[in-house]
């Protein structure tokens, strides 16, 4: 325990004097030319979306390249007040779990989809550490269609990677946990708890999920991975740490080996056991979540069974890779042959070579097994180790012209070196402690290699203070030459993890400007300002509204009670792109709504007090924006009131029968 403190120390000092020194220049490492190469025009696009996980906000932010502008955040894990995603009652299902509704989450790794190992501009896929979920979002729409929950699984963290033709996304467990509702001792975990592989396949066509089986591992914590590509396409790998089986002061006890395991999963071959009966079905709880774009409404099912399958029944699935020391990244080359790990603690960088892994396979150069998964000799495997790179190697990403990119939290840079001969080609410093990073296309068969993006973990002097909390830092670099530039520093919502990001042509021709009115599915659309109107039954009101342009239809109702459920369906008749309109009333307790055209969106109100409540559009549409609004009438519960409503007159509503 002393030599690891006197390690951790001495890290710790090494990346304070860094950091100490590079505050100092920081300034000048920008070079003159760096503006001309981020600059934007007014009225011009971005020429890459660049998709960005939004950490403990539980959403995705989404940034144009090369300028740093923020374009969007998209609600997926977390309830929206901005425009109502989770308080309104078409979105409240997407947020259903096994344990209610969960407003928030951990969101930390991205994944776009892919065909033939390239993005396809089609899906957005991200995961929820926290409470193991992954969503797949639309990105004609920007909007999360699909949440789908994870049993077996906490710390949903090695998630949500993909195979190259999104035959499946793929979700690991970071915390070992029993399997099931077992109550054993935590001093148990070598005993009863595992940690579990995931994979959820897609439907091409729709890109609907659903939880095939799950690949049951010791216990461990599954940190990263990544599918291969090309001879390795039928591969799986994920990094590991805490080997060691600890379960108390990790930072100690998961640190004592040398080496920790690259996890080899032949998924193919784990497909044809689970079509061949070869898994377990066993019971276990988890809300598959969906949005229809035609009922413009979300729906949530509890499923009851998953098919898992034990390494021990199925022969040839699962090996594992010895890597120093307790790796973090774990990521493939274009070519599909090289498998880089990187070790947190490590002072080099280990490259595996697929082809002399399969080798190995096949000629039983093991030496002994984890909890009788065989362990592949680390020289067997290994294509080299980059020497002295840096300290404190996370993740690498790949440009397509045989470089690799690895952060470097320890010592704050990005190192550049070739996969042809392992030698370091060039470093760059970030600002600071550099954790994930990104390449477009980087974990692809066709990266781009003119852009990198440092998303990093303190942002110290970076940008303007704004008290204990500040923003978080990403940083753009030029790849394009021999020599990293650094050309930007931008800040991101907290904390930024994993991102991905395409080019802008991929996928902004394909965006659905406005919702057409008339494929409007939604069981309380109102067709119509003439078709607007108030119905009571029993203590739930049902208001069909109108939004246009400068008016909401109706605008005066009265005959609500204290207690009563009053629903506002509103529709917004626009046909037209980007005229959106909010809806809100006084005192409402959860959200506003933000309606886009086409849409019909419902808020629910229960009304305490009685009184005159006002309601408005939120959002500016027009000049007479200020005008759009009305009133709401809520009596004491048994006032003698009848049920009115109507905009420029009243009329008293028919009762439903």
């Amino acid at each position: 325990m002393k030599r690891l403190s006197l390690m951790l120390g001495l890290a710790v000092a090494t990346t304070a004097a860094m950091q100490s020194c590079k505050m100092k220049t920081a300034a000048t490492a920008v070079q003159g030319d760096a503006a001309s190469k981020t600059y934007v025009a007014p009225g011009k696009y971005d020429e890459i979306y660049n998709f960005v996980s939004g950490g403990f906000n539980g959403q995705v932010s989404v940034y144009g390249l090369p300028s740093g502008r923020l374009l969007k955040v998209i609600p997926v894990f977390a309830v929206n007040p901005e425009n109502g995603y989770g308080y309104s009652e078409e979105t409240k299902a997407m947020l259903n779990t096994t344990n209610g509704l969960i407003p928030w989450d951990d969101q930390h790794h991205l994944d776009l989809s892919q065909t033939n190992g390239e993005q396809d501009g089609r899906w957005l896929f991200a995961n929820a550490n926290n409470t193991p979920r992954v969503a797949r979002i639309d990105l004609t729409t920007f909007k999360t269609m699909e949440i789908l929950q994870i049993p077996n699984s906490a710390g949903n963290h090695s998630s949500p990677f993909i195979t190259e033709n999104t035959e499946y996304v793929v979700a690991g467990t970071r915390f070992s946990v029993p399997l099931g509702s077992e109550d054993v001792p935590i001093s148990s975990f070598k005993d009863n708890f595992h940690s579990t592989a995931s994979f959820i396949s897609v439907d091409k066509n729709s890109g609907k999920m659903d939880l095939a089986f799950q690949i049951v591992l010791p216990g461990m914590n599954l940190d990263l991975s990544h599918a291969g590509k090309g001879p390795s396409h039928d591969w799986f790998f994920f990094s590991s740490y805490n080997t060691e089986q600890a379960y108390t002061l990790l930072e100690v006890n998961a640190s004592q080996k040398d080496k920790d395991y690259i996890v080899a999963v032949n998924w193919k071959k784990a497909e044809e056991y689970a079509k061949a009966g070869k898994g377990k079905k066993v019971p276990a709880t988890y809300a598959h979540n969906t949005y229809d774009e035609h009922k413009q409404t979300a729906t949530s099912e509890i499923k009851n069974e998953v098919l898992l399958l034990d390494p021990k029944d199925c022969p040839d699935m699962v090996y594992m890779i010895p890597c120093p020391k307790s790796p973090h990244g774990c990521d493939i080359d274009p070519s599909g042959e090289y498998i880089v790990g990187s070790g947190k603690l490590a002072a080099l960088i280990p490259v595996f070579s697929f082809s002399k892994m399969t080798k190995a396979i096949a000629g039983k150069q093991f030496e002994g097994d984890f909890k009788g998964i065989p362990i592949i000799k680390y020289e067997a495997a290994l294509h080299g180790e980059v020497q002295k790179p840096g300290l404190g190697p996370l993740h690498t990403e790949f440009d397509g012209k045989g470089n690799a990119y690895t952060s470097m939290f320890l010592s704050s840079e990005v190192v550049k070196w070739s996969l042809k001969d392992l030698q370091v080609l060039d470093r760059v410093p970030t600002y600071y402690s550099v954790g994930h990073l990104m390449i477009p296309g980087g974990d692809t068969r066709k990266p781009g290699g003119k852009y990198l993006v440092a998303y990093n973990k303190i942002t110290k002097d970076r940008f303007l203070p704004t008290g204990p909390e500040l923003a978080q830092s990403a940083q753009l670099y030029d790849i394009s030459g021999d020599k990293m530039q650094l050309i930007l520093d931008f800040p991101t919502f907290g904390e930024p993890h994993y991102a991905q990001a395409c080019q802008a042509s991929l996928i902004k021709d394909k965006q659905v400007k406005y919702y057409d009115i008339n494929k409007n599915g939604h069981d309380y659309v109102t067709m119509g300002e003439k078709k607007a109107n108030v119905v009571r039954k029993g203590n739930r009101v049902d208001i069909y509204m109108t939004a246009i342009r400068s008016h909401l239809v109706p605008d005066n109702i009265e005959g609500v009670f204290v207690g009563d459920e009053v629903y506002f369906h509103v529709t917004n008749l626009e046909q037209d792109w980007d005229i959106p309109h909010g809806f809100a009333i006084k005192n409402n307790p959860n959200a506003e709504l933000l309606i886009m055209p086409g849409e019909t969106v419902t808020l629910k109100f229960s009304p305490d007090k009685q009184g005159i409540y006002p309601f408005y559009c939120t959002d500016f549409c027009s000049a007479l924006h200020q005008e759009m609004s009305g009133y709401l009438r809520v009596s004491p519960k048994g006032a003698n009131v009848p049920l009115k409503f109507g905009t420029g007159e009243t009329v008293t509503s028919v009762a439903a029968k």
